[in-house]
């Protein structure tokens, strides 16, 4: 894969469109938390509210003015431009589940892909203020703060985070268990927010499935600047193709020991 053209294309502006963005969707959110969260239930069982519908189509907006050349894949509306080297992949409630319930785990991502590789990604939690960006060629940031993923730590002092087994089939749910038994604890819950914990070094592995482009690929760029690994199960790196599974660790060493764990039987 090529890498983008810097001399047309400024990465660090790009990144500060991106948080532009991420103001925009948490001063939405934020505004809606007070509200009685109604919601209606997609064709795949999972929720929706209008406030997930009015970010999404809020950054639309943005982005077609902005960068009208540029593709967008959202969850909410229809993807547009998936064929063009530059593609935005927008969630704008990541974990709709805990935020009709009121549960402070959920937020915002944004990513920016190049020829379907992910160079930029924003993890943004309008409750608790925390924000992530990674951005390819630059250290990961929380709150402004450069962070580090978590170093030289073994399978079997790890801390694992998973998000929802409810997903899992019986091959993954029996992966996952023969890496969960090998690791000092797991947590559940966190989301994308667990994410950001392995780029920040809080949490060693943060794993999932039954995912979507727009569920992991802005954890890419924000795990893999902080100096972590993240891939699908197999070890492949995530593109906007890239199917169902994603796990994330905190050194490329100790991933290639949680692989070994979920190799599928």
């Amino acid at each position: 894969m090529s890498k983008p053209d810097l001399t047309k294309t400024d990465l660090p502006a790009l990144a500060r469109f991106a948080e532009h963005l991420a103001d925009q969707s948490g001063a939405i959110i934020r505004d809606a938390i007070a509200q009685r969260r109604s919601f209606d239930t997609k064709s795949d069982r999972s929720p929706v509210t209008e406030i997930d519908r009015r970010v999404e189509a809020s950054l639309r907006r943005a982005l077609e003015v902005a960068h009208p050349d540029h593709g967008i894949l959202g969850e909410e509306y229809a993807s547009v431009g998936l064929d063009r080297d530059f593609v935005w992949v927008l969630d704008p409630i990541d974990g709709t589940k805990a935020f009709i319930t009121g549960i402070p785990t959920f937020g915002t991502l944004i990513a920016l892909a190049f020829q379907g590789v992910p160079i930029l990604g924003v993890i943004d939690n309008p409750v608790t203020r925390e924000r992530w960006v990674g951005v390819d060629g630059s250290p990961t940031q929380r709150n402004g703060e450069a962070v580090a993923s978590r170093k030289g730590t073994v399978l079997s002092d790890a801390t694992l985070g998973n998000g929802n087994p409810e997903p899992f089939d019986v091959r993954e749910r029996a992966a996952f268990e023969r890496l969960r038994v090998d690791t000092r604890w797991c947590v559940y819950g966190g989301g994308c927010h667990a994410y950001g914990r392995v780029a920040d070094g809080a949490l060693d592995i943060s794993i999932d499935s039954g995912l979507d482009a727009f569920d992991y690929c802005a954890l890419a760029p924000i795990v893999r600047n902080a100096g972590g690994a993240i891939s699908d199960w197999e070890g492949k790196p995530l593109t906007i193709h890239s199917g169902r599974r994603c796990v994330a660790s905190g050194s490329p060493e100790l991933h290639e020991r949680v692989l070994e764990r979920l190799r599928l039987q």
